[in-house]
């Protein structure tokens, strides 16, 4: 990402940090504000609340709605995002987030899970005043897509023969809904059309489905330096990501048995293969195909905008696509 973006990605979460303090100042508990304050104030680029607000300006030059609207919009997809992320330590029985103790080890998983419902009710509440039935309708369709996509993935976990269609089905459930939501939510606040709704929420489910193939290179490929995450997880834990799905296509008789059968033994034998697998994976062409297929779906993420005019949010949003495919955490 150039500085230009980043400076402007920068600036805008700013304003985002500061309208969640501001929408939470009256929370009572000590024990929930704290929860939300771990959950909420580990840094980043709030990608999705700041797709609420460059979807907004993409269609309204910022006259019909004032930016406090706008910002609060913005983050009732960052309370979403915070709330899956809470609940799914404490069923991953994670320890560290963002290379932070996670916040179920610090208050057990009883309040975490509390901390979590609340974000998802505060996000309907602000949602539905500002959008109406409409906001209620995104962030319930977001939530459901994400809860029944954990349950679709928990049905194939230790599935060997799974399709890229069946792990995109997943994903978009995981990952593009609630991107795409966010996207929408801002351009419906502005006054977007049915066809501007349609085109952002492509986008955003594009961008979000790229997002997490290059997840899925990351752990593979990633500097624990840089990602903050040890390298393999998902092997070591036995997933089925897509640079193996793809490897496991071009495998021949001998490749396929032994790659299956590492993924079918204990992590113990994984952590030792761990090499050993990235090498065959990229013989296979498994992070190639994989760094391809990421590449193709910003490019149609990309092609959605045409129907948006020249806009320095769309430059952005152009930007912010190439960012999600390069990026090296």
């Amino acid at each position: 990402m150039d500085q230009h973006l980043l400076a402007y990605f920068a600036a805008s979460a700013k304003d985002i940090d500061q309208a969640m303090r501001d929408n939470l100042a009256g929370v009572q508990s000590p024990v929930l504000k704290e929860i939300l304050r771990h959950a909420l104030e580990s840094g980043g680029k709030r990608i999705r609340p700041q797709l609420t607000v460059l979807g907004y300006g993409l269609v309204d030059a910022g006259e019909s709605k004032s930016p406090v609207q706008v910002l609060n919009l913005a983050i009732v997809f960052e309370y979403l995002h915070a709330a899956s992320l809470l609940h799914d330590d404490i069923i991953d029985h994670a320890t560290i987030r963002r290379g932070k103790p996670s916040a179920n080890t610090i208050w057990g998983p009883g309040p975490v899970i509390l901390a979590g419902d609340f974000l998802h009710a505060r996000a309907l509440s602000v949602a539905g005043s500002l959008c109406g039935a409409t906001g209620v309708s995104l962030v319930g369709g977001a939530t459901e897509a994400m809860v029944e996509a954990e349950f679709l993935q928990a049905d194939i976990a230790m599935r060997r023969d799974l399709s890229v269609d069946q792990y995109f089905e997943v994903i978009k459930g995981k990952t593009g809904a609630l991107i795409a939501a966010a996207g929408e939510a801002g351009v419906f606040l502005a006054g977007g059309n049915n066809a501007q709704r349609r085109a952002i929420r492509f986008y955003g489910e594009k961008i979000g489905l790229a997002f997490q193939v290059v997840d899925d290179l990351l752990d593979y490929q990633g500097d624990p330096e840089v990602t903050g995450k040890a390298v393999g997880n998902d092997w070591l834990e036995g997933k089925m990501t897509l640079p193996m799905i793809l490897a496991l296509m071009e495998a021949d008789e001998v490749d396929r048995p032994w790659l299956l059968g590492l993924l079918s033994g204990s992590r113990e034998v994984r952590e030792e293969q761990l090499s050993e697998v990235g090498l065959k994976l990229e013989g296979l062409d498994g992070f190639l195909g994989a760094r391809r297929v990421a590449q193709e779906l910003i490019d149609q993420a990309c092609s959605a905008l045409s129907v948006f005019s020249p806009s320095r949010e769309r430059e952005v949003l152009v930007g912010l696509a190439e960012y999600v495919v390069n990026r090296k955490k």
